[in-house]
């Protein structure tokens, strides 16, 4: 059992590093869009804070994911092997055709249908989470686009009577700062669902480790939502360094497919992203950054004109959003079974 569970924390953080690197171009896309930074200076930039969110953001969405989602008593380490098994499968045929989907959504369809096959729906924790979880699913693009485009209108009205080299080149440190806080945003609440899991299985198997002494001691959670320091830290180093490896299909998608942007468009884009996601992490709602970064690029470029917006590919990024909970919860069922058919008493 305890390399079964030992293994489980193992593939969470494959997870978290898959995580940053499917979603690296929502933090490096409109810097390389734009061209204030090369593609490995961006992905370095943006690892670098992803990172330091460790010191910054808390854990309100570690807590909520732990314990928001499925009751305690039906999370075994089944239940999470059949839930990071559907989200990192997910995550990988997204990936592999360039989808901007959403990890966090992955990962909460997962944990979702794991449980619901061991246990039915009543596995599931209906309750203020879910309701924000999805609710995000349109509120975070949404918001993303109103501050995407508010911003961009304030910058247009401010450099309205200035030459636009002279804009493009002060745009480019304003940029520098905007990728910093998306980043930050980023690894804020990106990795704090992979600190979640990695929680609710210990808290689930704690029993086993109360009788361990040495290393093991340092793995129990007394309590639900007590997140350990080297969770923590392994976590938001698992992330920072899928982010350095990138994903370079869906950067070319983000950067460049639905909108064409000039550094004052990646500022208010990427400031806009941020502000949302920010303000989610401090009340604990995952939201998902792919989502919430789109929406402010499309708002970005609705400020210019209607038409610069390509909503043909647009609309088909939504629908990819709203397929990945029951696409990822459906995989992660038929996993769960699998391992217990394997493994009944885990």
């Amino acid at each position: 059992m305890l390399t079964y569970v030992l293994a489980l924390v193992v593939i969470a953080l494959i997870f978290d590093f898959i995580n940053g690197f499917h979603d690296s171009a929502n933090s490096i896309a409109t810097i390389v869009g734009t061209r204030v930074l090369s593609p490995f200076a961006a992905v370095c930039w943006a690892a670098f804070f992803n990172f330091a969110a460790l010191f910054t953001v808390g854990t309100a969405v570690a807590k909520a994911v732990s314990t928001g989602y499925v009751q305690p008593q039906f999370v075994t380490p089944n239940v999470i092997g059949g839930a990071l098994s559907g989200a990192i499968i997910w995550n990988l045929v997204t990936w592999y055709y360039g989808i901007p989907s959403s990890s966090s959504h992955a990962l909460i369809g997962g944990f979702a249908g794991a449980a619901v096959a061991k246990a039915g729906l009543g596995a599931l924790m209906w309750g203020p989470k879910w309701v924000e979880t999805l609710s995000f699913i349109v509120l975070s693009p949404t918001l993303g686009a109103l501050a995407g485009l508010t911003l961009m209108v304030l910058v247009y009205n401010v450099f309205q009577r200035t030459r636009p080299s002279l804009v493009n080149r002060l745009g480019q440190p304003m940029q520098l700062l905007s990728s910093a806080a998306l980043s930050l945003a980023h690894g804020g609440n990106d990795a704090q669902k992979t600190m979640g899991i990695i929680v609710g299985l210990l808290f689930a198997v704690r029993e086993r480790f109360v009788a361990e002494t040495g290393l093991l001691r340092h793995f129990y959670v007394a309590q639900a939502g007590q997140i350990p320091l080297w969770v923590e830290i392994s976590a938001y180093l698992a992330i920072s360094l899928g982010t350095l490896f990138g994903g370079w299909r869906i950067v070319h998608t983000m950067g460049t497919r639905i909108t064409r942007l000039r550094p004052v468009g990646g500022f208010a884009a990427e400031t806009g992203g941020a502000l949302v996601i920010l303000g989610a992490s401090q009340f604990g709602i995952p939201v998902s950054t792919t989502h919430t970064i789109t929406g402010s690029i499309v708002g970005v470029g609705a400020a210019h004109r209607l038409s610069a917006v390509r909503w043909g590919l647009a609309s088909r990024i939504v629908w990819a959003w709203v397929i990945t909970i029951p696409a990822a919860a459906l995989i992660s069922a038929l996993s769960q079974l699998a391992l217990q058919a394997v493994s009944p008493g885990t």
